[in-house]
């Protein structure tokens, strides 16, 4: 046989098609036959008994073209949902209206009351049929389920909302071959109450999981409230790990594709469904018009929040993106997803080379001039960097110099710094770097009125490595204890994408001089975090897993914050992004710079001492002499192996008068 041929679109008259369809014709005859009977208590007129008797096969002839096309015969009713039986309803009524139409041309009628009642009988008949067999199958179904699962143990379920969707969920445990079964359900709703949602009884509202879990022995808790704040799930979900029950949860509406739900859309708790902080929508028109064929530069593209700032840029059609990176393997890993995701559509080209390096920065922006430079690379862990202070000093800061001075030279309209909420009042080694890069972008952005020079602060970063969510991971899959540094201890949290997005928005609104903060609601208590973490795991803490204090590192704080007492807020046109004015009281600024010079306190040969001096009086003057002098004044990039000791870096710039 031919495999090329096509194949036949013919639908084979099956043993249920040829039942049901004598069936329905069968109803349209005793439908018609005992709504005379009705109508009449009996007793028939002769009239209507013979006109019956010669024009019977009219109904079931009507019935026989009415009913296929209107796809009696073409829906699996065994799966039928509610808005499938509108299809009953829609040709019982074109049957009746059309019997009416051909009695009339045959001068055949019958009573109005007859017709009725025979719209009635038909409707009953056609849909009673197919509701017994859709039941009759799911029965089998329930049936081969539990004869397959003999043996093991059944799964008895609550659901957390008896709503649209928590319907749809106890409707799919119910005829799915599985071993959940829906036991009790719950509500806020207090109308719901003691009323069963497709047979299972709605017992109570969110303050009764704890007792009715105990009391219905439940072993797995379903929230199905997609429509709900990430605040009302957070506090569910908080009751529901007071329970030995494992919890799994319905996503939001905006993570499900179209508009039901199924029990293949239920999930395990992520670590974000706990913070309860509502997911901040951003204006990405704005930032596709500032994306959208421009070459975007990316420093660190191999990181975390790199990765993913280079996966949304690609998303927007760059002409061409950079990514640049020192470590190649999470560059290359990156490179291989895009490739994969964009395809050809995406003119991607990946560099390996150091942000401390000036020649390579150097090559880099005269071959591509990118319009857009997102400078995430740096070194972020904070106990490695009060070891190795000197790094932090020459990849944090010289290397954020190095990269923004370059892209002011060679004329890059915007430069967006990736900082960090460590960079407020810091404590430790990584956030005082990262306050002189902020001190640094902002003297530059002072002398480099064509270049829009920003930074965005954030807290932390789910997922991001290094971050404290996989170090629990990792200790909570191999049964070690949790370690937290203090009980009280807090932090601000935001997801990968959300940071990502944030960096974008920046971008967008940027015009020079700002610092960029998110709303980020409420810190997270690190050591609840550690306990829901363990919950989600299907464990018990302090009884599988234990949690063990270990103290504030060196340079920790209790609570992280997001804005120095000196700056501004401004509002920006999204009501979740704030934009900080950058302190230029040269006074204030010359204290600060003094404090996090100790808090670093870096070897002399580093020179930061006479870097940032240099720089600030670079700044304190550059409203007093031309921009041409400021620029020239501007230090040195120290070690920097392509640069000879006390060279300024306009000697050897032959695009120093961009």
């Amino acid at each position: 046989m031919d495999n090329n041929q096509p194949r036949t679109t013919t639908r084979h008259l099956t043993p249920r098609k040829a039942f049901l369809i004598a069936f329905d014709a069968a109803s349209t005859v005793i439908a018609a036959l005992l709504s005379l009977l009705l109508i009449f208590e009996g007793v028939v007129p002769a009239r209507y008994w013979g006109q019956f008797k010669d024009t019977w096969f009219v109904f079931v002839l009507i019935g026989l073209v009415v009913f296929p096309l209107f796809g009696f015969y073409t829906q699996m009713w065994a799966f039928a949902r509610g808005t499938q039986y509108l299809i009953l309803f829609a040709g019982t009524t074109a049957h009746l209206f059309l019997s009416v139409l051909v009695f009339q041309l045959m001068e055949r009628n019958y009573t109005l009351p007859t017709y009725i009642l025979f719209w009635f009988l038909l409707t009953g008949a056609v849909t009673a049929i197919r509701l017994l067999y859709r039941f009759y199958q799911s029965h089998r179904l329930v049936r081969r389920s539990r004869r397959r699962s003999k043996g093991n143990e059944r799964i008895r379920v609550m659901i957390v909302g008896a709503g649209a969707a928590g319907s749809q969920i106890i409707v799919e445990l119910k005829t799915a071959q599985s071993r959940r079964i829906p036991v009790c359900a719950v509500d806020d709703n207090v109308l719901t109450h003691h009323y069963r949602n497709n047979g299972v009884p709605v017992l109570g509202d969110r303050h009764d999981i704890e007792r009715l879990a105990h009391e219905m022995r439940i072993d797995e808790i379903i929230v199905a409230i997609p429509s709900a704040s990430s605040e009302t799930i957070r506090n569910i979900l908080e009751i529901c790990h007071r329970t030995d029950c494992r919890v799994r949860i319905l996503p939001f509406f905006t993570e499900l594709d179209g508009g039901k739900v199924h029990l293949s859309d239920v999930r395990d708790i992520r670590i974000d469904d706990l913070l309860g902080r509502e997911a901040v929508e951003y204006d990405m028109d704005k930032v596709s018009a500032f994306i959208r064929d421009k070459t975007v530069l990316v420093t660190g593209g191999g990181g975390s929040i790199g990765s993913e700032l280079a996966t949304q840029i690609a998303s927007f059609k760059p002409a061409l993106l950079i990514l640049y990176d020192v470590y190649e393997n999470g560059v290359y890993e990156l490179q291989q997803d895009l490739f994969e995701r964009y395809g050809r559509h995406l003119n991607l080209k990946v560099l390996i080379g150091s942000v401390r390096d000036c020649k390579r920065i150097e090559q880099l922006f005269l071959e591509y001039a990118p319009d857009v430079v997102f400078h995430a690379a740096a070194h972020k862990h904070v106990p490695l960097m009060e070891d190795s202070p000197g790094e932090a000093v020459k990849n944090n800061i010289y290397g954020t110099y190095n990269v923004a001075l370059t892209a002011a030279r060679c004329g890059v309209p915007r430069f967006v710094l990736i900082s960090t909420d460590k960079a407020v009042n810091p404590t430790n080694v990584m956030g005082a770097s990262k306050r002189l890069c902020e001190i640094v972008i902002m003297a530059l952005d002072k002398i480099w009125k064509d270049t829009s020079f920003a930074a965005v602060r954030f807290g932390n970063v789910l997922g991001s490595s290094g971050s404290v969510i996989p170090l629990f991971e990792k200790q909570i899959r191999h049964r070690h204890p949790v370690t937290v540094t203090h009980p009280k201890v807090e932090r601000y949290f935001m997801t990968i994408p959300e940071a990502s997005s944030l960096v974008l928005q920046a971008g967008a609104y940027a015009k020079g001089g700002e610092i960029f903060v998110l709303d980020m609601g409420d810190p997270v208590r690190i050591d609840k975090l550690a306990r829901d973490m363990i919950r989600i795991s299907g464990l018990v803490p302090d009884v599988d897993i234990p949690i063990q204090y270990i103290g504030l590192r060196p340079g920790e704080k209790m609570r992280e914050e997001l804005f120095l007492s000196a700056e501004q807020f401004v509002q920006t046109d999204h009501k979740k992004i704030f934009s900080l004015t950058q302190v230029d009281d040269m006074k204030y600024l010359k204290k600060e710079v003094a404090k996090l010079e100790k808090i670093i306190g870096a070897d002399e040969e580093l020179g930061l001492s006479c870097f940032m001096k240099q720089l600030l009086s670079v700044l304190e003057s550059c409203g007093d002499v031309n921009v041409q002098e400021s620029r020239a004044s501007l230090p040195d990039v120290p070690y920097d192996p392509h640069v000879v000791a006390g060279q300024s870096l306009s000697e050897n710039r032959p695009y120093e008068s961009v």
